[in-house]
């Protein structure tokens, strides 16, 4: 009898994940370990209980499902990665395939094939929701660079220069350098529409 699948499940809406568990967990040849609300119990659960799998949410308190992703693969290499997401816009796809995840799919793959999908992530394989890809390559590349794309994510919220410079440890001249590059850059009038523009197309 072979070993079932050590799973790990992230997503910050409780009730989703519950539901998720109880589901896979009537998969024979898969065990659910652990589960996680946050980006930072994301890893805190991966480090305790060592999953084969992790499937994360994209957006996550503390650290989205990308940053988890990355931060995995750099400290538990064996273990394999998936985001399953609302908001499959094409900029998150490529942002997920750069930090080594292995599965990108979204929220309304029903349970059995979700477990399937697991299976084939922990078999070394990839799988991509093909809308997603066929929408990624659609969207072309971004233009920011990563540093301008980090400040743009830490401005979303409306916070003032100040506390981005903070956020990104950075002095205030340089993130408003940056982020007038990026507006400069999407054809945006000020900080506020570059956000818009980078987060409609998954760039942030």
């Amino acid at each position: 009898m072979t070993t079932p699948v050590r799973v790990l499940l992230a997503d910050d809406e409780h009730l989703i994940r519950g539901a998720l568990a109880a589901l896979l967990r009537l998969e024979d040849d898969l065990v659910v370990v652990a589960e996680a609300a946050t980006g930072p119990e994301a890893l805190a659960m991966a480090r305790a209980h060592r999953p084969d799998v992790a499937v994360l949410d994209l957006q996550m308190p503390g650290a989205d499902g990308v940053r988890v992703a990355t931060a995995l693969r750099d400290e538990l290499p064996d273990c394999r990665t998936m985001i399953v997401t609302g908001h499959g816009r094409p900029g998150h796809l490529k942002r997920a395939l750069s930090a080594g995840v292995r599965g990108f799919v979204p929220k309304t793959v029903s349970a059995q094939r979700l477990a399937e999908i697991i299976l084939t992530v922990h078999a070394g394989n990839r799988y991509v929701d093909p809308e997603l890809a066929a929408d990624a390559i659609a969207a072309g590349d971004s233009p920011l660079t990563a540093r301008e794309a980090e400040v743009l994510e830490f401005s979303a919220d409306g916070a003032p220069v100040a506390e981005i410079a903070r956020r990104a440890s950075l002095s205030p001249g340089t993130v408003r350098n940056y982020l007038s590059s990026a507006a400069a850059k999407l054809g945006a009038e000020n900080r506020h529409a570059a956000v818009r523009l980078a987060q409609a197309k998954g760039w942030v």
